[in-house]
């Protein structure tokens, strides 16, 4: 049996413990999965012993980068994005799924990206790595990012995408809320923009109405204020359950050693969700 966890600041309400109990289920492992919320001032103290207690763990908020320093090799994406979300404790090695599970979630909902126009709204962690899979996929991204010296770090590191320090008011076909805002204690806003001219309100209709697709990584609640102004709209809408289940099964593939398969994880989340309802 796998003994893992999810590693985060407080992760008493993470969907990850079912999640990969199911996931590994379905592919004839067993697992215990535990729920680890350390605060950030304890973290160095704390995380060695991560290896020795754990087969593997996946980690989150605020340790992505945290966790760098105390790995052998940060492999593919995680070294790309400088964020790792699983890792394996026998090698100590660091893998980063998000990207696998976002641009799998857009596949599998019928989302086009080559050629399309993708705005991308927040530049952390998240949103880095939604910026580098819609550029590999063959979007022409637009990245806003309230923290100009943020944007402009990431700009320097991937290029190829333009960086706004205002929204112009016009059409994308994609918008991906990568900000966290309307979750938590942020649940019913949307994130502010600063709009072109100067004015900073947050996002409406006024956008929203002109895209085809939105795209908020949020999971809960089910419908952010984001999607649910773009569904008003009469527009698609994505929300992050299917990333979040799609990461959890790359990185489940990870600790099996076992190749992914879009079919199976397509497969294995319409199961999963059929069991939730």
């Amino acid at each position: 049996m796998l003994k893992l966890a999810v590693v985060g600041k407080d992760v008493s309400r993470s969907q990850s413990p079912q999640m990969h109990a199911f996931i590994l289920s379905r592919m004839g492992s067993e697992c215990e999965y535990q729920t680890v919320s350390i605060s950030p001032e304890q973290f160095s103290s704390q995380v060695q012993s991560l290896f020795s207690k754990y087969d593997a763990f996946n980690v989150t908020i605020p340790f992505k980068g945290e966790i760098i320093p105390y790995l052998q090799k940060v492999c593919g994406d995680a070294d790309v994005f400088g964020a790792v979300n699983t890792v394996t404790c026998k090698n100590r090695y660091g893998y980063n799924t998000d990207g696998f599970g976002f641009l799998l979630m857009l596949t599998n909902a019928g989302v086009q990206l080559n050629g399309k126009t993708a705005l991308v709204l927040g530049a952390g962690g998240a949103g880095r790595s939604c910026i580098k899979k819609l550029l590999d996929a063959g979007a022409e991204v637009f990245a806003f990012e309230r923290d100009k010296a943020r944007l402009l770090a990431v700009h320097d590191e991937f290029g190829a995408f333009t960086p706004l320090f205002e929204v112009p008011m016009r059409s994308f076909d994609l918008i991906v809320n990568c900000t966290g805002i309307g979750m938590h204690n942020t649940e019913g806003q949307t994130p502010t923009v600063t709009w072109e001219g100067g004015e900073a309100s947050p996002v409406d209709e006024r956008i929203l109405s002109r895209c085809e697709c939105a795209v908020d990584l949020i999971y809960v609640p089910e419908q952010s204020e984001f999607l649910r102004i773009a569904a008003s709209c009469g527009k698609q809408t994505v929300n992050g359950g299917a990333m979040l289940f799609y990461q959890a099964y790359m990185a489940d593939c990870i600790y099996l050693g076992k190749e992914p398969s879009d079919e199976e994880a397509k497969k294995l989340w319409e199961e999963y969700r059929g069991e939730k309802i």
